[in-house]
């Protein structure tokens, strides 16, 4: 009860943490959601559709060209809103600031006439010329013209009263919104004369994308649209603008006030985010949206391009730094994404993000990371990791369909970060309530098997029987041939080394075929299979794990070799004998009450011992039992007939271990096996004639490895011949065998 209790706190914590943490949206968790938002875009943008009222009077490099650098003269720009005007462009909205007199209009180059250029009454001619900003201020006073200005933290000269009234439905929204002490402006005439006057700005994100726009701001406490809904406004002949804030009717707010929700321009109503900020879904650049200044002063754009649309004069030329970077591009001109803002407001394709969606996320959170808890508690970490998936999956899909659908933007982020750490908290407080008894098993039989095994029987407790028990088992007993002789001329810490070189090895490969160590005797190793743990592939495990020691010992004589080498000493490669058998044996917990280990013991145990011994006699390196070549009869097998065991009235056959079973179906050894057989049965014929030519045969297949047991062969022919000895009808031999194991 405890420990549900302490796992219950647990996950409160986390999911009070995950919410309470939702609320605040640290920069890097709403920073991970705005890009998952960005690849949306690129994966599925706004189409764009020229047939939308928006064009932009482009300011690009050829217009610099034929026209001059820039800043051009008023005059030009008035020759351009003239000529807009005339064409019946429906708003004319420039995306840029004038804030100082034109330096190029008449008095102010007279001014910068050297003295004695111009006589007084070149001067007074002069003056009596209109100045470009004069010119500029008329144009725009006789056209629809909205003027941009830009918000600025620095409060300089009061900025002009907004053209646009503002209607609330709910809270004041100037909390909410953008807010500036100042604002950088357009000579006073220009703003006077023009029929809107709306904000420039944008609020940089951390990466300086550009993915909202506000359609409000405040300047030194004063409400003001911005270009986009400036110009929309004029655009409708609409004089105020109406903002409906979280709690107004029709917008859920759950009693708080958390901010705008939309706002009306004219006929439209568009969502926003609690700052009254605009979410595009962007289109890629497009230049079919852009009309170069020079067409249209040239008189080359044709009417059906210009009347009754919206006209945003800005720059597209590189040199004048209005870039910006979009989710879909990496630079698009500035004047570009106030025209894609308008398109969005016409379309109403805005993406939004529901004033209750925040709330419904937290729900989900709760819901989902307490029903993930429930199931890790109760059915373990696997059902619950599915569980997670699966609710990884889903939200993801979930927010997809929202945006492609509802142009929704739902957060599939801060779900799966929340779900993973209450997943880990689950499972490391499960874990820890658990490794005790795991610690325990481990510290039990660390010394016996290896790691893996170790842990199979941590993780299943269960299957572990403490104690005797009686089991099917198999047997290995590996030693060294020749050890006197190797260690010779070695002290007692060379010879540790070598005895720890050529050990290690042979217990890696032991721990790799799931076998269990039982004890190291000198330059022997004795292990055993199908204890702690069930194997019922014991006996080929075992098998395979002799042949494998073989090869683990080539890489250390090649040491060995190369060693003695550079001393200059005669080289004494390492070789063994292993003896392999299958058999009913006690295993478990032997010994005193002061000291015991886990080991085997039986008949079977001596039995295989004793084939490791007889291995030297027959000149092979694994002998196995009859058992044991029965359970893996796929592997490559010589019989060697039979022997007598001590308890057993029938001779036991046994076989040498040549190789795995890509050997057994060699045709060479296939031939050397039949070859070997025939030989066997001549012996026990009697035939020693037919025995002695087959052993040409065999050794012309020239197989090195048994070259071993075919002088030993020779020997017993020889002495055969000689009269020593005889054989009975399995082939073995009688009188020259090597002493029975048993």
């Amino acid at each position: 009860m405890r420990a549900g209790l302490a796992y219950f706190l647990i996950v409160l914590g986390v999911l009070a943490g995950a919410v309470m943490l939702r609320i605040y949206d640290p920069l890097p968790v709403a920073g991970l959601r705005n890009l998952v938002f960005d690849g949306y875009q690129r994966m599925s943008p706004r189409p764009y559709d020229p047939a939308l009222p928006i064009r932009i009077a482009d300011i690009d490099e050829e217009s610099l060209r034929r026209l001059g650098q820039w800043p051009w003269a008023r005059t030009v720009l008035a020759d351009l809103v003239k000529k807009l005007q005339a064409q019946g462009a429906a708003v004319i909205a420039f995306d840029m600031v004038l804030p100082e007199p034109d330096r190029l209009s008449p008095e102010a180059m007279l001014q910068r006439l050297p003295a004695g250029v111009a006589d007084d009454r070149l001067k007074a001619e002069i003056a009596k010329l209109p100045s470009n900003d004069s010119l500029l201020a008329e144009a725009i006073a006789g056209a629809p013209v909205v003027i941009g200005f830009a918000g600025t933290e620095n409060s300089t000269k009061p900025l002009a009263a907004a053209k646009a009234g503002f209607a609330f439905a709910g809270d004041d929204p100037g909390p909410f919104v953008p807010a500036y002490a100042g604002a950088s402006q357009s000579l006073a005439p220009f703003g006077q004369n023009a029929s809107g006057l709306g904000s420039l700005n944008w609020v940089p994100e951390v990466d300086q994308t550009v993915r909202r726009l506000p359609l409000v701001v405040t300047v030194a406490g004063k409400l003001y649209p911005s270009l986009a809904a400036e110009t929309l406004r004029a655009a409708f002949g609409a004089s105020s603008i109406l903002i409906k804030t979280a709690g107004a009717s029709g917008e859920e707010s759950f009693g708080a006030s958390t901010g705008i929700a939309a706002i009306r321009i004219g006929e439209i109503e568009v969502p926003t985010d609690a700052n009254g900020q605009l979410w595009p879904r962007f289109t890629p650049s497009d230049r079919r949206r852009f009309v170069p200044v020079w067409r249209i002063l040239a008189g080359e754009v044709p009417d059906a391009e210009i009347t009754g649309r919206i006209i945003l004069v800005g720059a597209s030329a590189a040199g004048l730094l209005d870039l910006r970077s979009t989710p879909v591009d990496a630079a698009v001109p500035g004047v570009e994404v106030h025209a894609q803002a308008i398109e969005q407001m016409l379309t109403g394709a805005a993406l939004s993000r529901p004033d209750f969606m925040t709330g419904a996320e937290v729900l989900y959170l709760i819901a989902v990371g307490g029903l993930m808890a429930f199931l890790i508690y109760r059915a373990g970490a696997a059902i619950g990791a599915t569980l997670g998936a699966l609710t990884i999956v889903g939200v993801g899909l979930a927010s997809w369909l929202a945006y492609a659908k509802l142009n929704w933007l739902v957060d599939p982020v801060y779900p799966t970060l929340a779900v993973t750490v209450l997943y880990i908290a689950g499972t490391v407080y499960l874990y820890l309530r658990t490794e005790g008894e795991r610690r325990r098993v481990r510290h039990a039989f660390s010394r016996y098997m290896s790691p893996d095994m170790v842990a199979e029987l941590a993780a299943n407790p269960a299957r572990l029987k403490l104690g005797g028990e009686i089991r099917d088992m198999s047997l290995l007993f590996a030693d060294v041939r020749g050890f006197t002789t190797i260690s010779e001329g070695l002290d007692a810490e060379r010879l540790t080394r070598l005895v720890n070189r050529f050990l290690t090895p042979l217990s890696n490969v032991v721990l790799a075929h799931r076998g269990t160590i039982d004890k190291y005797m000198g330059d022997a190793v004795m292990a055993f299979w199908n204890a702690p743990l069930d194997d019922a592939e014991h006996a080929r495990n075992a098998a395979e794990a002799a042949l494998a020691m073989l090869s683990s010992l080539d890489g250390l004589n090649r040491e060995l070799i190369a060693e003695a080498a550079a001393a200059g000493e005669p080289a004494k490669p390492i070789r063994i004998g292993v003896g392999l058998n299958t058999g009913s044996c006690c295993v478990g917990n032997l010994g005193s009450e002061q000291r015991f280990d886990y080991s085997v013991i039986g008949d079977d145990v001596n039995v295989a011992s004793r084939l490791q011994d007889l291995t030297k006699t027959y000149g092979v390196s694994i002998i196995a039992g009859e058992a044991t070549q029965k359970a893996s009869s796929d592997l490559a097998y010589l019989p060697l007939g039979a022997i007598s065991v001590r308890g057993k009235l029938t001779a036991t056959a046994i076989y040498a271990l040549v190789g795995g079973s890509d050997r057994a179906n060699d045709p060479t050894f296939g031939m050397f096996h039949s070859l070997h057989a025939d030989l066997l049965s001549a012996i026990a014929a009697g035939d020693l004639d037919r025995a002695k030519s087959l052993m040409p045969e065999l050794r012309g297949l020239a197989l090195d490895d048994l070259s071993g047991h075919l002088d030993y062969l020779s020997k017993r022919l020889e002495a055969l011949e000689a009269g020593w000895g005889a054989t009975d009808a399995t082939g073995s031999f009688a009188g020259m065998t090597p002493p029975s194991p048993g």
